[in-house]
């Protein structure tokens, strides 16, 4: 039985709005904003589309493509601006105005427990807070398997102004040294990240069904006994929970924020999603390429920041990837890792059912450990029932500054990224129906990440 059908008390979203007031020191809730016009997917006819001058422009490319068609977010404005300078558009998805929902609770509630653990939103994903109560639960519960590490403050809390602690859970079968901040673990590494872009909701609720399945069926499924035997897997189920905070304010119609909630470098900008937010694109900001595939627009949502690795979430993230991973691997893009490095990171995003890996800034360049991890993204893409592998460029367009590329290129850890859901059907975007959850994406990703535990020992040796 899953940790979520254990807890008996449920608390709705109204009940959850009712007792917001009840927590101190949670940030205010905004003056409401109402959103009376649509969201548009654009698609842009690949004749003349191109996808890096498209996101200098500032424009929400997705991680999508039919072809050599891409496809942009926004309202009617960004179609307007897209005709004005030269691109023929068609409307590919009208998306529902949002309208303004009091926050479930702003800011961290400083007391946690199965009753938050059960808050939720848009029909059963869970709020920041939820996902933080799950995680300590689950290491009270399962003090053998489980601890939670805090390895951080998002950007909000670090102004005092609401924000979150920046949270990790460790799932082993625990031994002497195990889950220590340490890169001279005894057991290798298996690293699971969600929700890095806020919007991508999907990639959360995966991050607390795998926690689930892993301390529920340690000691009675032989491939999940056998991977916390021998490997540490570290989970962060919410990577950017000021954005996810925002994300999670529209209740029933999820605001689209990507990025962070960082307001130093465009006060203006949105604070609901649309065309114009707040923030920093996290996947845009590492050092590793940044610039490439990303916008100097403070309000964009591939805003790359001003400067890299200028977010706390992104240096923390980087901060405690460096006391788990010992570095394997010497400068240039073509120095491969030894081939017995340990340890893979596995950043989940959302949509268009692709498996990627280094290098994302230019295709046209390979790491030393290509061929590994290209065996490796093939047989993920298997598993997944054939989804799209290779880097980025080959099946998408260039993009610098993103977290799997940090890990192997300064540590040289595999780092893949996946992009969960696809772009029509019932099940499709960044909102899917929470039912899709169970029905579509767990039972495909679930083996994907088993998969991954298996190489995660020695991921660079022979394929």
């Amino acid at each position: 039985m899953s940790f979520a059908r254990r807890c008996t008390l449920a608390v709705t979203v109204a009940t959850a709005t009712a007792l917001a007031g009840t927590y101190q020191g949670a940030e205010a809730a905004p003056t409401a904003q109402p959103q009376p016009s649509p969201t548009y997917v654009y698609r842009v006819d690949g004749a003349a589309a191109n996808a890096n001058a498209l996101l200098r422009a500032g424009f929400d490319v997705l991680e999508d493509r039919k072809g050599d068609d891409l496809f942009v977010m926004g309202k009617s404005v960004v179609g307007n601006r897209l005709q004005a300078n030269g691109y023929r558009i068609s409307v590919e998805q009208e998306l529902p105005p949002v309208r303004w929902t009091n926050p479930l609770r702003a800011g961290q509630a400083p007391v946690l427990d199965a009753a938050v653990a059960e808050e939720t939103y848009f029909g059963g994903y869970r709020t920041v807070n939820a996902q933080y109560a799950h995680m300590d639960l689950v290491a009270n519960t399962h003090s053998d398997l489980a601890v939670v590490i805090d390895y951080g403050d998002s950007w909000r809390k670090t102004r005092g102004t609401g924000g979150y602690d920046l949270k990790a859970i460790c799932i082993t079968k625990r031994t002497p040294g195990d889950c220590a901040l340490n890169p001279n673990a005894p057991k290798p590494r298996l690293f699971v990240l969600g929700q890095l872009h806020a919007r991508e909701i999907t990639t959360g609720d995966i991050a607390y069904r795998w926690i689930d399945h892993l301390v529920d069926n340690y000691g009675t499924d032989p491939q999940v006994t056998k991977l916390l035997d021998t490997t540490e897997v570290w989970v962060v189920p919410i990577a950017n929970p000021d954005g996810v905070d925002i994300v999670q304010r529209g209740g029933n119609r999820p605001y689209l924020q990507r990025k962070n909630a960082d307001t130093a470098n465009g006060t203006s900008c949105g604070t609901t999603g649309g065309s114009s937010q707040v923030g920093v694109d996290l996947n845009r900001n590492t050092n590793t390429g940044w610039g490439i595939g990303s916008t100097p627009q403070a309000c964009a949502e591939t805003f790359r920041g001003p400067n890299s690795n200028s977010e706390v979430e992104v240096r923390a993230l980087q901060g405690l990837w460096r006391t788990l991973y010992r570095d394997r691997r010497d400068t240039g893009p073509s120095t491969p890792a030894p081939a017995d490095t340990t340890g893979m990171v596995i950043s989940m995003h959302s949509y268009s059912n692709m498996v990627l890996f280094p290098w994302g800034y230019n295709s046209s360049v390979k790491s030393g450990n290509d061929t590994s991890l290209r065996a490796i993204a093939r047989q993920m893409a298997a598993l997944a029932g054939g989804w799209q592998y290779g880097q980025p460029g080959e099946i998408l367009y260039n993009a610098g500054g993103s977290t799997d590329d940090w890990v192997y290129d300064d540590l040289g850890v595999a780092g893949f990224a996946w992009e969960i859901g696809g772009s029509a059907g019932g099940c499709a975007g960044f909102t899917p129906p929470y039912s899709c959850q169970t029905s579509v994406f767990w039972p495909k990703v679930k083996s994907m990440l088993t998969y991954a535990g298996t190489k995660t020992a020695r991921p660079y040796s022979s394929p």
